[in-house]
């Protein structure tokens, strides 16, 4: 049994000492974004990950309809980057040995903690809920659409329309991970997503629901930004008893 990249890599060093500062924890997803090289490397990461056993190059090239070459040119980089870790098994007949890449638990690169300042987000929290609920998520998610604009702005693209729907979509989710929320694009069925496996506001969350109207907004600024307008909601979040926020998108 063969074994590779058991080291995880310099981003995810980082990450295992003290809490990450925001700019350091920027700096931290930048370098993976960088590391993973396009979105569809991204989002067989991502796949690794929510499996249990170790997956194969065959089986990457049928869930994301690739030639198997392709998928296991980027199952190997995401070997040599630390992200994952290649054993070979044994074949269950006649044929040669199988490839097969697990993800590196112990050095998950979307979670990585942030700090966030956790009086200044219970003081949001309570200052949003004195305005009543209608008056304080509509000014959450003002307050959201302009940060998203501003991000958008910040990744060069001046005006709407210049980046397809899910070319827009990847780039938001991008940006979302730099600001802490562990973010990737993806679909179900005919709706487009936004998946955020972490929330940097914390539990306030679940105290003060009308926080996730922010990051509505945002993804909400950053798309019409990159994309047009367009309408999207909250599918799923902490405050609803999930796990994970999901923000759907018309497409």
């Amino acid at each position: 049994m063969g074994a590779a990249a058991t080291n995880p890599a310099p981003a995810l060093q980082m990450a295992a000492g003290q809490p990450l500062s925001p700019t350091e924890f920027s700096s931290t997803v930048s370098a993976i974004t960088s590391a993973f090289g396009d979105p569809t490397r991204r989002e067989i990461y991502l796949f690794a990950h929510q499996q249990t056993d170790a997956v194969t190059a065959s089986e990457v090239a049928r869930r994301f309809d690739l030639h198997a070459n392709v998928a296991r040119h980027h199952l190997d980089k995401l070997t040599a980057g630390g992200y994952l870790e290649m054993h070979t098994a044994p074949p269950s007949g006649a044929g040669r040995p199988s490839k097969r890449y697990r993800v590196l638990h112990q050095a998950t690169p979307f979670e990585v903690p942030v700090r966030h300042d956790d009086v200044l987000i219970a003081l949001l929290g309570r200052a949003l809920a004195e305005l009543g609920e209608e008056r304080s998520t509509e000014l959450a998610e003002e307050v959201g659409v302009t940060y998203g604009k501003a991000m958008a702005d910040a990744m060069g693209d001046r005006q709407a329309g210049q980046r397809s729907m899910r070319s827009a979509l990847h780039a938001i989710a991008d940006a979302l991970s730099a600001h802490g929320f562990a973010a990737h694009a993806d679909q179900q069925g005919d709706q487009l997503r936004i998946v955020s496996e972490h929330c940097p506001f914390g539990d306030a969350v679940i105290e003060h629901p009308v926080i996730c109207a922010v990051d509505r907004g945002m993804v909400a600024g950053m798309l019409g930004a990159l994309y047009g307008e367009t309408s999207v909601e909250l599918a799923s979040s902490k405050p609803m008893g999930d796990t994970r926020c999901v923000t759907a998108v018309d497409g």
